[in-house]
């Protein structure tokens, strides 16, 4: 995985966090992207190509109000945990902007 909608940031280099990508917002805010979140992200963008301006532009937001975010695939179980950092997942970005992602992968109410 490339990064590209974030190459025009730093990258933070952070051994102690080997599993995603970090980054350096021009003033100064930090953020990780996990790898299952950048997916997700990039699967978002396929879907929802109009859309995808909008998500970006919300983590900026985020990052800028927090200063340190993790974006994470699933917050119950973080691949990336750091003292002081928010999670913020795909849905939660979406949902700021009232944009509304269906879960296609829910399973079945049957049987419950």
């Amino acid at each position: 995985m490339d990064y590209k909608e974030f190459k025009h940031l730093k990258q933070l280099e952070d051994r102690s966090v080997p599993y995603a990508k970090g980054f350096i917002t021009k003033d100064g805010g930090t953020f990780y992207i996990e790898p299952v979140f950048y997916a997700k992200l990039i699967r978002f963008k396929t879907r929802y190509p109009d859309k995808f301006d909008e998500i970006l532009d919300e983590m900026e937001v985020i990052v800028k109000h927090n200063r340190q975010v993790i974006f994470v695939g699933d917050f119950e179980a973080p691949v990336v945990e750091k003292e002081g950092f928010i999670y913020r997942e795909i849905d939660d970005i979406a949902a700021a902007r009232g944009i509304v992602i269906p879960d296609l992968y829910r399973g079945s109410d049957y049987g419950d």
